[in-house]
């Protein structure tokens, strides 16, 4: 599996450590032509994808991102992360898989942008 291969997915595979050890450097390399990111994380609890935006932070060394909604969720959720406001929005949202979706953006309408993914939920976590 490789980082083009997901684009054709509704629901993040599993990866093993061989698979992930090809995508992070794909997936590094892409991001560097974009200038900011947003991230949508489809998980079945707001615990679950809160915790997937703070992998991606972290691995990213991206600043936290307030969340502007309430966190007590019950349900499958959509988050929808926008680093260049550095805001995070949580809503319930059925028939979705689940995953993590990352796009890269320009300054304007003029620059492309591109999307990769779904990644697994735990693909950012540190992993010694």
């Amino acid at each position: 599996m490789r980082l083009n291969d997901l684009s054709r997915l509704r629901t993040a595979p599993i990866l093993d450590a061989t698979e992930k050890a090809l995508i992070i450097p794909e997936l590094q390399q892409q991001m560097t032509l974009y200038r900011w990111f947003t991230a949508g994380i489809m998980a079945l609890t707001a615990d679950q994808a809160v915790q997937s935006l703070r992998q991606l932070e972290q691995h990213q060394a991206w600043a936290a991102h307030d969340l502007v909604s309430d966190p007590e969720l019950d349900g499958p959720v959509y988050l929808k992360a926008n680093q260049k406001t550095l805001t995070a929005r949580l809503r319930i949202e059925h028939g979705l898989g689940q995953g993590i979706l990352i796009s890269g953006h320009g300054n304007d309408n003029t620059e492309p942008s591109a999307t990769w993914g779904p990644l697994p939920l735990d693909f950012f976590a540190f992993t010694p």
